[in-house]
This record gives C-alpha cells, sequence and structure tokens, in this order.
C-alpha cells in the first residue's frame, strides 16, 4: 500500500506570498524591471528615464518613462497611428514604421526640453551604427539626454522590430545604449553589421520586395494584403520615398496636429457636428408610447 505525501498542506498556505498582480497577468518581469528602474546609491534621486516600446495589431506605443516613488510617469509619448499625418497611412506595426516611431518620439523628447538643434542625430539615414555623443551647448560640452531600451516581455531576437524604434530614438539624437549585434544584416560568423540591409529596412524595402514578389506571383493575395497601398496609388518603387518624406516631416515639425493634415484647422462648429452623428435622440414619453404599441402590432401581425 502506498502513500501520497500531502506537500500544500496548511504550513504551505500559511506561508504563501501572493504574486503581484501584473506577475500574475503575465505583463510585467519585476525581475527585469528592477534592475531598469534602481537607481545608483551616489546619485540620489536622479530620474532614471526608460524608453517602454510595445506592439499591438496594428499600432506601436513608444514612450519615455520615469519611475518615482507614487508611480511611473510619462515624459513623453509617440505613437505609430500618428504617422498618418506625416505621410505613412499604411503597414503601421512594420519594421520601417517601429523606425519613425522612434524617431518621432526622440525629436519631440528633444524638443520638450529644448534640445533639439543641438542634438540632430543622424539626418540622413543611412545603417550605419551610430551612438549619440556629446555636444555643445551655450558655450559648454553637455552629454546627450539618455534612456534605457524597455522591451518588456517581446522577444529579443535579431532583426526584432522593437531595435527598429530603438535605432529611430537612436537615430534622432537620444542616447540608447546598444550594440549593433540585433539589428537586420548583423552576420554572427564575421561579427561585422551589412549597413546596407539595415538601410533597406528603415526605408520599407524588405515590404517593397515583398509587393514586387505578390505582384509577379499571385496578384489575387497581392490586391488582397496590399488593397490600402493599391488605393492610394503607393507602389513598391516609390515606398522609399514615402519613408525619406516623412522622416523629413517629423523632423520640422514633431508635434504636428490631426487638424493640420488637410492644411486647415478645423473649428469647434465641425466637431460639434460629427459628435451630434453619434447621439441617440432621446425620445419623448408619447413617441415611446407608439414604439411600444408598434412592436406589439408587430408581433400579432407575425402570429
Amino acid at each position: 500500500m502506498t502513500f501520497t505525501k500531502l506537500v500544500k498542506n496548511s504550513a504551505y498556505y500559511s506561508r504563501y506570498q501572493t504574486k503581484y498582480r501584473r506577475r500574475r497577468e503575465g505583463k510585467t518581469d519585476y525581475y527585469a524591471r528592477k534592475r531598469l528602474i534602481s537607481q545608483a546609491k551616489n546619485k540620489y534621486n536622479a530620474a532614471k528615464y526608460r524608453m517602454v516600446v510595445r506592439f499591438t495589431n496594428k499600432d506601436i506605443i513608444t514612450q519615455i518613462i520615469v519611475a518615482e516613488i507614487d508611480g511611473d510617469k510619462v515624459f513623453c509619448a509617440a505613437y505609430a497611428h500618428e504617422l498618418k499625418r506625416y505621410g505613412i497611412k499604411h503597414g503601421l506595426a512594420n519594421w520601417a514604421a517601429a523606425y519613425a516611431t522612434g524617431l518621432l518620439l526622440a525629436r519631440r523628447a528633444l524638443s520638450k526640453l529644448d534640445l533639439a538643434e543641438s542634438f540632430t542625430g543622424v539626418e540622413e539615414a543611412d545603417g550605419e551604427f551610430a551612438l549619440t555623443e556629446a555636444a555643445e551647448v551655450d558655450g559648454e560640452e553637455r552629454r546627450p539626454f539618455k534612456v534605457i531600451l524597455d522591451v518588456g516581455l517581446a522577444r529579443t531576437s535579431t532583426g526584432a522590430r522593437v531595435f527598429g524604434a530603438m535605432k529611430g530614438a537612436s537615430d534622432g539624437g537620444i542616447f540608447v545604449p546598444h550594440s549593433e549585434n540585433r539589428f537586420p544584416g548583423y552576420d554572427l560568423e564575421s561579427k561585422e553589421l551589412d549597413a546596407e540591409t539595415l538601410r533597406k529596412y528603415i526605408f520599407g524595402g524588405h515590404v517593397a520586395e515583398y509587393m514586387e514578389t505578390l505582384a509577379d506571383d499571385d496578384e489575387e493575395r497581392y490586391k488582397s494584403q496590399f488593397q490600402g497601398y493599391i488605393d492610394d496609388e503607393v507602389e513598391a518603387d516609390g515606398l522609399e520615398e514615402v519613408y525619406t518624406e516623412a522622416h523629413k516631416a517629423i523632423r520640422e515639425d514633431p508635434w504636428k496636429k490631426d487638424d493640420e493634415e488637410d492644411g486647415e484647422k478645423k473649428d469647434k462648429d465641425y466637431w460639434k457636428a460629427e459628435s451630434k452623428k453619434y447621439r441617440t435622440k432621446k425620445l419623448t414619453y408619447d413617441e415611446r408610447r407608439e414604439r411600444v404599441k408598434a412592436k406589439i402590432e408587430k408581433v400579432k401581425g407575425d402570429l
């Protein structure tokens, strides 16, 4: 006769500590978070900024966040759906869009700090590995604004989109400590980065190649996957120009509003009329009675 040992007894449960809610939900890696936000002992109360990058099915969220005693505070944010203001209307979750979103975040943060002119970053993306260095501001040498990449629970495999956002922020003039071995185009054997491959990803070259392949091999699938591009008459050859113009527009005005998209600002009356379209009119007492009578008559008629 065998006996099974009781492991989870009352002594076990009396010592069990419930994990944090976001750990139970599988949303936060607290082991990593502790190391991202802990400050150096000799730098009391020095803010430590994180560049948080998260992906949804149709959007990219990039934020610069600082952890304080009363909670995390967002210093600056940029989203991929905002790229429509700059001419990028399709593929808002791909590698090239991640780069553009990271660039938008960097330019916004630096303009907020009045450092946009001092730290311009890489104005023409060439795919070369480069870190933002110190610059002269008001006659004195100033170190660049530093953030640490927070990838959350995303897989950090070579060529991952999260590194596209990081590259965009780095080229935008922010100092993000990183190496070149996670960018697309990095060769493990030679330990070198192929700048041309990385540049291709920055300007959506991999998407253009896929569009051309589908257009030649499977026209029906091409139309179903790239219908938005076809409607806006965006061809594979013109993708690089779209991203080039968007990068230029982001640098010119990182705070562009939706109202300015069509060249004219919409007034309050326009938005009032828009909101009224979705309001349900409240019925009077007599109207409600008539509505109920009509329903009863309809049910009787069906019987």
